[in-house]
């Protein structure tokens, strides 16, 4: 059985549209000032959503994939919070806003959606090597009361 490509799951299909829609529709309305702040915020999050859906299901271990598609999570939430920023900057019409917010709240449920499937068939869990992990020691840190 050949394995499908990213590019076949619907979770990532939709982040994909949602840059897409994020470039076209947002960004051209932010001012000049914001494109070193908001804007380029926007451009990198929006991006690394589905980029993070891409490099996760190139994973083998299911383990893997999860964490990737929790950094993809993170990703969509930071550019929720642009949009956010965009709206009560007045940078951006509320239609466009509303438009944008429910692309988040359908890839946000699609991705939870995902992890959870992703956790059940735990592909790769039998392979060799599945099971080591790199685990930090942590710091121990010395704090002097006197300072």
């Amino acid at each position: 059985m050949a394995e499908q490509s990213f590019e076949t799951l619907k979770v990532w299909q939709k982040s994909h549209q949602l840059m897409l829609d994020v470039h076209r529709k947002l960004l051209p309305l932010l001012p000049k000032e914001e494109k070193y702040g908001l804007t380029d915020q926007l451009r990198r999050s929006s991006k690394s959503i589905g980029a993070n859906i891409a490099e996760g299901s190139g994973r083998y271990y299911f383990m893997d994939n999860v964490r990737f598609c929790y950094m993809a999570r993170g990703s969509l939430d930071e550019t929720l919070n642009h949009l956010l920023a965009a709206k009560d900057l007045a940078y951006c019409k509320q239609d466009v806003y509303d438009e944008l917010r429910m692309q988040v709240e359908e890839i946000r449920r699609l991705l939870n959606g995902y992890i959870s499937w992703l956790k059940t068939q735990k592909i790769g869990v039998n392979e060799p090597g599945a099971g080591l992990a790199v685990h930090e020691l942590p710091a121990e840190y010395y704090i002097d009361p006197q300072e």
